[in-house]
């Protein structure tokens, strides 16, 4: 299993895919002072709401409503250094509701007031728009054929160690990664109880909970569970329903190389396998399952990657 370089020639309906998130984006540079949310813009893109907001993250690096909130800000601060315009009818103007709002946010992406920008006269780059039909957006151009396999997994019960965090400004590949690290470096493995995988444990990376406005969810490391009976109170237990998934295993890789290769594998299978595919997300939670495959002194490691999916509407 894993990703499979080929010469093929680029399918057209991976175009067609590419074409609509960049309708979508085009879309937003003509209506920044409008009221904008996921759902009109997931019907802009024709593509279901939570199956837009994950491809729009994988190809952005940002939700839909984050991209739209750094557009309209940079677009405000152009009209700061460039113009004698109120702050607040800039403001209103980029369609934030108020001057403290658009204070905030704007602080937050760069790092002082409106106020004090101006009166710095910083005159910024013209920041462009995201283009996804250029390459350098899309590493995975070119023609990858993925293997897969669909299993219908039945509804499983899940004890372990729980994370909010989110999407926005990358927060979420900073926080897991540290998440791991904790996990391992305490043992907190030996910790969970009444765990299926007796003999050699087989570990759950769990995403659900997604707030698809905010860009929050919540990350879970933990084993599947016979039953939530005597689990210690600073442990989380949670049951999972019945879902089927579409299930990817990265390349076989040195430990070094494996964080990069479990996002390549991430990507393409937002970039090159669900545009021809058939199915889109199906909004329910994913997983990364590791096993003996990746335990501690093998030489090559891989994982499986559970991703939920649900045929397309016709």
């Amino acid at each position: 299993m894993g990703i499979a370089k080929e010469e093929e020639a680029f399918h057209p309906v991976r175009v067609d895919y590419l074409l609509q998130i960049q309708t979508t984006i085009d879309y937003v540079e003509d209506h920044l002072a409008e009221e904008l949310s996921l759902s009109r813009l997931a019907q802009v893109a024709r593509l279901s709401d939570f199956h837009f907001h994950r491809v729009f993250l994988s190809m952005a690096g940002d939700t839909v409503m984050e991209y739209v909130r750094k557009r309209r800000l940079a677009l405000a601060a152009k009209q700061i250094a460039c113009s004698d315009e109120r702050l607040l009818d800039i403001a209103l103007n980029n369609g934030f509701q108020n001057h403290e709002t658009f204070t905030r946010a704007f602080k937050r992406m760069f790092g002082m007031t409106p106020g004090d920008y101006r009166r710095q006269d910083i005159k910024p780059p013209s920041y462009a728009k995201l283009n996804v039909l250029q390459r350098k957006f899309n590493p995975y151009l070119g023609g990858i054929r993925m293997e897969y396999r669909l299993v219908t997994k039945p509804a499983y019960k899940v004890i372990g160690y729980e994370l909010q965090t989110s999407t926005n400004d990358g927060e979420n590949q900073r926080q897991i990664p540290a998440f791991w690290q904790e996990y391992l470096k305490n043992g907190w493995a030996h910790r969970i109880p009444n765990r299926i995988h007796k003999d050699s444990p087989v570990e759950l990376g769990i995403c659900y909970g997604f707030d698809m406005a905010s860009g929050s969810f919540k990350y879970m490391i933990g084993m599947e569970a016979e039953h939530f009976e005597n689990v210690a109170e600073d442990l989380v237990c949670r049951e999972f329903g019945a879902a089927e998934y579409a299930v990817f295993t990265t390349p076989k890789v040195t430990p070094d190389q494996f964080s990069n290769s479990i996002q390549s594998t991430w990507g393409a299978v937002f970039g090159e396998w669900f545009p021809h595919s058939g199915y889109e997300h199906a909004g329910t939670p994913e997983f990364e399952l590791y096993d003996e495959r990746c335990h501690p002194g093998i030489e090559l490691v891989q994982m499986d990657i559970y991703v939920p999916v649900k045929r397309k509407d016709a």
